[in-house]
């Protein structure tokens, strides 16, 4: 099995190193990922300067771009045979509910399947995971699920782990996305010239809709979380009373 890796936290983070060798027991196994850190680069594009992507070996090419970026150079460019799977991860930190929308760990394995490679995005809970072994265990059985019964094309899996030992984790639900509490507020400070500068706040804690279901609880009870994600954004809900306002 051909497998491409990519993540956002950059090609020498931890969760991209355990990832890579456990998938690397068993399948041709390439790693596309930034050269640094770019969590939270959402779905971007590096549109205003040309990319360049540095060989390191081992099937290891660090780019200076998005996830987004890899990912595209990866299958455009960088492969000469499409890879059968994509894996992003495995993250440092949950994409659980309106993460999904920032993570550039979850747009890389979005643009693997909007360029019709299935992909599955992988982290870790908490605010400073160490047991990357567990997550990895669990790609390597998701990856054994896949070989054995496949995925339809466009398939997109958000999965995130509980930071325990392989053992204690008390199984996998299939979940929805909940929602956070809004994030906290930019902080301000000032630099040494006295100027004022701005850090984005982190990420709101789990909101009223993180209830049974969702992926906040199934990670809350000690659950692997595994919820499919899909591409169209379309409100269709709202479309009928849209039409009547707009007739009016």
């Amino acid at each position: 099995m051909r497998i491409l890796v990519c993540n956002d936290d950059g090609y020498r983070a931890d969760g991209i190193q355990v990832l890579g060798a456990a998938l690397r027991k068993f399948a041709d196994v390439t790693i596309v990922a930034p050269v640094d850190n770019r969590s939270g680069a959402s779905h971007s594009l590096t549109l205003d300067r040309p990319l360049r992507a540095k060989h390191h070996g081992d099937g290891v090419h660090a780019v200076d771009g998005t996830p987004t970026d890899c990912i595209h150079l990866a299958l455009h460019s960088l492969l000469s045979t499409p890879p059968d799977l994509v894996i992003a991860g495995i993250n440092a930190g949950e994409n659980l509910g309106d993460d999904v929308l920032y993570s550039g760990t979850v747009a890389a394995a979005t643009e693997a399947c909007l360029l019709g490679i299935p992909a599955i995005a992988v982290s870790l809970a908490g605010v400073d995971p160490s047991h990357y072994a567990s997550a990895a265990r669990i790609a390597v059985d998701l990856v054994a699920r896949f070989d054995a019964d496949g995925l339809p094309r466009h398939s997109l899996l958000n999965v995130n782990v509980p930071d325990l030992p392989y053992d204690a984790v008390q199984g996998v639900r299939v979940t929805r996305l909940g929602q956070r509490h809004k994030a906290a507020t930019a902080i301000r400070q000032f630099d040494p010239r006295g100027r004022p500068v701005f850090w984005i706040g982190p990420a709101g804690p789990p909101g009223d809709d993180a209830g049974p279901g969702t992926d906040f609880r199934a990670i809350a009870d000690g659950y692997v979380s595994v919820t499919p994600l899909q591409m169209d954004l379309t409100a269709y809900g709202m479309m009928e009373a849209l039409a009547d306002w707009l007739g009016k």
